[in-house]
């Protein structure tokens, strides 16, 4: 199958996390997300490199899922300077790490979603040139611009009356647009 012709496309990516000595007294570390490892293989922690207390590991391995209908999400976070992918991080009890990685994806419009819960952490990390590629390559094979189509306005006349409804001057007692006070005035009449 070629690639025009794919609806989807998978390729696992290594998130790697730093961690440095925090800044304040109320937070002892400091997690960011330092880089991607495109077609990188499963990962739970592992320790990269330490240097003068900052440490980076390959915290987990995710698969960046493109889907043909996200192809105009996809043309907005390559048109960004630079290219990047967005990691969605939560908040974790268990083990020996406060994060957990949650999900890997290039659409903005999609970290957008967890950003306004704010029940996650959203991390926007610069695309390796790899990954840059095959996005695009992805992206151009499905990326079809929407032609801008003006609306135009009804016919109807919109200062048209209709039937006295809301006059103040022709009596109805049916008249839900009519006020209180002319309505109690019309019954003691």
């Amino acid at each position: 199958m070629s690639q025009s012709a794919q609806k989807i496309d998978v390729m696992p990516v290594g998130v790697v996390i730093r961690r440095s000595p925090g800044v304040t007294r109320w937070a002892k570390w400091n997690w960011t997300v330092s880089g991607l490892l495109p077609a990188a293989q499963p990962a739970d922690w592992r320790l990269l490199r330490t240097e003068d207390g900052v440490s980076e590991y390959h915290a987990a391995t995710l698969p960046l899922e493109l889907h043909r209908a996200e192809a105009e999400a996809y043309m907005q976070a390559l048109t960004t300077n630079p290219p990047c992918l967005y990691v969605i991080l939560r908040d974790s009890d268990e083990g020996t790490f406060p994060l957990e990685v949650t999900l890997i994806t290039a659409s903005p419009f999609e970290a957008q979603d967890y950003a306004d819960s704010g029940e996650e952490l959203v991390e926007k990390v610069a695309m390796p040139t790899g990954l840059v590629a095959w996005l695009r390559e992805f992206t151009l094979a499905h990326f079809h611009e929407e032609e801008f189509k003006k609306r135009r306005r009804d016919k109807k006349d919109i200062g048209a009356s209709e039937d006295g409804i809301g006059d103040p001057r022709i009596a109805q007692l049916t008249d839900v647009y009519r006020s209180p006070a002319l309505a109690k005035k019309g019954r003691l009449q």
